[in-house]
């Protein structure tokens, strides 16, 4: 603990010190526009979001060495923290500053993954259990997984648009390539608790039911991916969405796996955590907990739904999927659409 609130203090003052200079920057930037007349109307909005990036580039990057401090020193894991902020910086000024791009944004965070892990597994213990094993395996398979298919994806759309906003400031760029330097370490948690130290404890029912939700998390996801992008690939779907498959238990059932997956992992983590006394290994929970706030509270279903509604918004039958089917966890589907047409009939979708 006392690890924790002193590198908390430190990064705070670390905060303060980006405030006084974004303040000075933000100052000189708008005296120099100031100066050169402001005569085009670009000039005049990028005067006034130019200081915005800055402020949110600064925050951001800030935040970042806040948590990757705090997690590092207080759970003795800062050569992690290093590894993944280290990879993510050199990516990002090897190849994502010099060509203002984000096409190896998600390659990095997996193979991120992976050299955490690797860093994990290369630890000094005597003996790898078979609960270390799995949970590091099974890791690997899900970064390869979704990186793949991540990567894949932005190379048929081209592009990402989260990062138009991002690439004004290389500030803010650079704190998208930070932030995920710390959703790999949170995420990773239980399988970097798990493997740093010595795991002596017996497996148990509970070992077994943890894999078996591990399982049935990453087939949910793996198979809610495939549903939807068979679905996009076809011409007669485009500018649709989708109501089939496990889409019509649950508007978001990819994020369920997601969610079910770590939650496993943290469950892993625990029971040898409780067997051998170890209670710093329950701060694995951070990983699911981390988890589910991105996905049902900031980048998930609010950015997703509010894109959909967007677009479908005015269309009854996507209101009342939304309204009757389960944000996450799947359930039963939504009942059979009816709507009155013009002539008093009722029409069953």
């Amino acid at each position: 603990l006392k690890y924790f609130i002193a590198s908390f203090q430190l990064s705070l003052t670390w905060l303060h010190i980006d405030f006084f200079f974004v303040s000075c920057a933000s100052s000189s930037y708008i005296f120099k526009m100031s100066e050169g007349g402001g005569n085009s109307s670009g000039s005049e909005a990028e005067s006034s979001s130019m200081p915005k990036l800055i402020i949110r580039g600064l925050i951001s990057n800030s935040l970042a060495i806040v948590l990757l401090s705090g997690i590092g020193w207080s759970l003795q894991l800062w050569r992690f923290s290093l590894v993944a902020v280290g990879i993510q910086l050199a990516v990002f000024f090897l190849h994502g500053l010099p060509n203002r791009s984000e096409t190896f944004y998600d390659l990095s965070g997996s193979f991120t993954h992976f050299a955490v892990v690797a860093t994990a597994l290369m630890a000094d213990t005597k003996l790898r259990s078979p609960r270390q094993l799995f949970a590091a395996l099974v890791s690997v398979v899900w970064m390869t997984r979704l990186g793949t298919f991540l990567y894949s994806r932005i190379l048929r759309d081209g592009k990402d648009g989260r990062f138009d906003a991002l690439k004004g400031c290389w500030l803010t760029f650079m704190g998208a390539w930070t932030v995920q330097a710390v959703w790999v370490l949170l995420i990773q948690l239980p399988v970097l608790l798990l493997n740093d130290r010595d795991d002596v404890a017996p497996l148990g029912l509970f070992d077994a039911l943890f894999i078996c939700s591990w399982f049935a998390g990453f087939l949910c996801e793996a198979a809610a991916d495939s549903q939807k992008s068979a679905f996009r690939d076809k011409t007669e779907n485009k500018g649709k969405y989708i109501t089939t498959g496990l889409w019509r238990y649950s508007r978001h059932p990819n994020y369920f796996g997601e969610i079910l997956m770590w939650t496993s992992q943290a469950g892993l983590a625990s029971v040898s955590a409780l067997k051998l006394q170890d209670y710093s290994m329950l701060a694995a929970w951070l990983s699911p907990a981390f988890t589910a706030l991105l996905l049902l509270k900031v980048t998930g279903i609010p950015m997703v739904e509010k894109a959909g509604a967007k677009k479908w918004g005015d269309d009854p039958m996507y209101q009342h999927y939304i309204e009757n089917t389960n944000a996450v966890i799947p359930g039963p589907p939504a009942p059979q659409f009816s709507q009155k047409n013009k002539d008093g009939y009722i029409g069953l979708h």
